[in-house]
């Protein structure tokens, strides 16, 4: 029996020292491959601070207004060491980068009209406002869709609800749409009551025959106030203004009206148009030369959202 128990406490002692062995084995071979990984983790913790760009706030220009911020970006370091760790070296080909938000965002701003967007995003968005110009909507969708562009339609309230198949049309196309009032009055001779009148049936029938929820305004021949901008920011949408201005109503040649535009583009340009026979004229043309300047053109929420394009 003594002999038994010494035999089992042998074998017992075999087993913990055959663990003990394994563990520490184990141990060297992780302790190893963390040793000759440290130096490349280093070397791309010290690249990182080369791709370091701060993000920037929100904020009140004392001429633009409301101005959108713009996402900042760092280095993934862990997904930048996985993606590199085969390789054993740093390549710079390899680095992943993560966008950084900013603190202070549209939203957290008082009240104020947005007349552009972030001066960082190498954009231009195009708003065309419609209360009339129905025979030049086909035509327009038609070169927004050939040349991969985008706009945000302002719909005036009554218009959706006599043209609903227009309305329907323009967000099948893949435009956006928003909010031009119910019935295109001066909205700084309305009393609060009118205003709200006016901004919520539009966003109703909007919603009624697009299924579209409505988060910009753009005021009827840009009249506004500090109540209207309140107003409009109290049912959790902002109002639009614009930095270049067709002036397509007043039926310039498709050149003037090129020129008009082009001299005043530049990253953040919100450019107003309606739909005008010189707007339908000139569309193609102004979508190229502002894409040869490095611009794309885009609807007002991608122009105004933090996301970087790099």
């Amino acid at each position: 029996m003594r002999l038994r128990i010494i035999g089992y406490t042998v074998l017992l002692m075999l087993l913990i020292q055959g663990e003990s062995s394994l563990a520490y084995m184990s141990t060297m071979k992780t302790d190893d491959s963390t040793k000759s990984a440290v130096p490349l983790y280093e070397e791309i913790k010290k690249h990182a601070a080369t791709y370091e760009i701060p993000p920037e706030n929100a904020r009140i220009d004392k001429i633009w207004k409301a101005v959108p911020g713009y996402n900042g970006q760092t280095v993934d370091v862990d997904a930048t060491h996985k993606k590199m760790k085969a390789g054993g070296k740093f390549d710079p080909k390899k680095v992943v980068v993560k966008q950084v938000p900013p603190s202070v965002h549209l939203k957290d701003l008082s009240p104020a009209p947005i007349f552009k967007g972030n001066g960082q995003k190498k954009m231009v968005a195009f708003t065309i406002n419609v209360a009339w110009g129905n025979e030049y909507l086909p035509s327009m969708l038609k070169t927004l869709k050939e040349n991969n562009a985008h706009a945000t339609f302002f719909l005036e309230g009554r218009w959706v609800k006599k043209f609903p198949h227009l309305a329907k049309m323009i967000v099948e196309a893949g435009q956006e749409v928003g909010n031009h009032s119910y019935t295109h009055p001066n909205m700084t001779a309305l009393s609060s009551s009118q205003l709200h009148e006016e901004l919520t049936k539009t966003n109703d029938v909007i919603k009624a025959i697009t299924n579209k929820d409505v988060k910009w305004f753009a005021p009827p021949s840009g009249t506004h106030n500090e109540e209207v901008i309140k107003k409009v920011k109290q049912m959790g949408m902002e109002t639009i203004m614009w930095t270049a201005d067709t002036i397509d109503w007043k039926k310039p040649s498709r050149d003037v009206l090129i020129e008009r535009v082009m001299k005043k583009v530049e990253p953040g340009t919100i450019v107003l148009m309606h739909p005008t026979e010189a707007t339908d004229s000139a569309l193609k043309e102004l979508i190229q030369q502002i894409r040869e300047k490095g611009y794309d053109v885009v609807n007002i929420s991608t122009l105004l959202n933090e996301e970087r394009v790099n």
